[in-house]
C-alpha cells in the first residue's frame, strides 16, 4: 500500500492520493493507539500488588579523602549563587584500587533557589602504580541548617580510565556518598564510591 500511494504521487494524483494518505494515517494512528492501549493492558498497575523489578545492588569501590581550599564566590547568575572550590590533593583506598588526588582540579558549586547545592567536580585521580584517571564528579547536596550533617549528600562519579588494569571504570555506573573530613581551616570531605552492579 505505501508503495503504491508513493507511485500516485508521482504520477500526479495528488487528490485522490492526499485523501488516501489522511486515511491510511487516520488507520494507522488508531490501530497504533489501540495496539499501544492493548498492550498496557498486560502490566498490571503497582497498586495492584505487582512486585517491583530488582534494584541494582551496590558493591563498594574505594573511600577518598579530598583535601580543599576555602571556596571562591563568583557571584548570584542567573541560575543561583556560584562558588569554585579548588581540590589541592588528597588519597584513596580500595580494595582494587589505590593512589592519590591530583592536585589542580575545582569543585564548582550551585546554591538554588531551594536551598539544594549542585555539585560538579573535575579532577585526575593516579593510581599507586602511576596510572591517571579522569572524573567527573557531579553531586547534589542539601541541609537544613546550611551545614554539616546533610540531610542529602549524594555524589554520581564517571571515570575516563585508560586502557588497561582500570579500564573497567569505564564501564559501570557509579554513586557515592559525601561526608566532612576536615575543618574550617583546612576543608576537606570524604567520599565514598560504590559501583552499582545489576545481577
Amino acid at each position: 500500500m505505501a508503495v503504491s500511494y508513493g507511485v500516485m504521487i508521482l504520477r500526479g494524483l495528488s487528490v485522490s492520493a492526499v485523501a488516501t494518505r489522511r486515511n491510511i494515517l487516520t488507520a494507522a494512528t488508531l490501530a497504533g493507539a489501540s495496539g499501544l492501549l492493548g498492550a498496557t493492558r498486560g502490566f498490571a498497575s503497582p497498586v495492584g500488588g505487582v512486585v517491583p523489578p530488582k534494584a541494582p545492588r551496590s558493591e563498594w569501590v574505594y573511600d577518598a579523602v579530598a583535601l580543599l581550599q576555602k571556596e571562591i564566590p563568583h557571584g548570584r547568575t542567573i541560575r543561583g549563587e556560584r562558588f569554585r572550590v579548588p581540590i589541592i590533593g588528597g588519597s584513596f583506598a580500595g580494595p582494587t584500587l589505590r593512589g592519590e588526588i591530583v592536585a589542580g582540579g575545582y569543585d564548582w558549586q550551585l546554591v538554588r533557589s531551594d536551598g539544594y547545592w549542585e555539585i560538579a567536580a573535575e579532577y585526575f585521580m593516579q593510581t599507586h602504580d602511576g596510572v591517571q584517571i579522569h572524573i567527573r564528579n557531579n553531586g547534589l547536596w542539601h541541609s537544613k541548617t546550611g551545614d554539616w550533617p546533610a540531610d542529602y549528600a549524594v555524589t554520581t562519579p564517571q571515570f575516563e580510565a585508560p586502557d588497561g588494569p582500570y579500564s573497567w571504570l569505564n564501564r559501570y555506573i557509579f554513586t557515592g556518598t559525601i561526608n566532612p573530613a576536615g575543618t574550617a581551616d583546612a576543608p576537606a570531605v570524604k567520599l565514598s564510591i560504590f559501583k552499582l552492579v545489576v545481577d
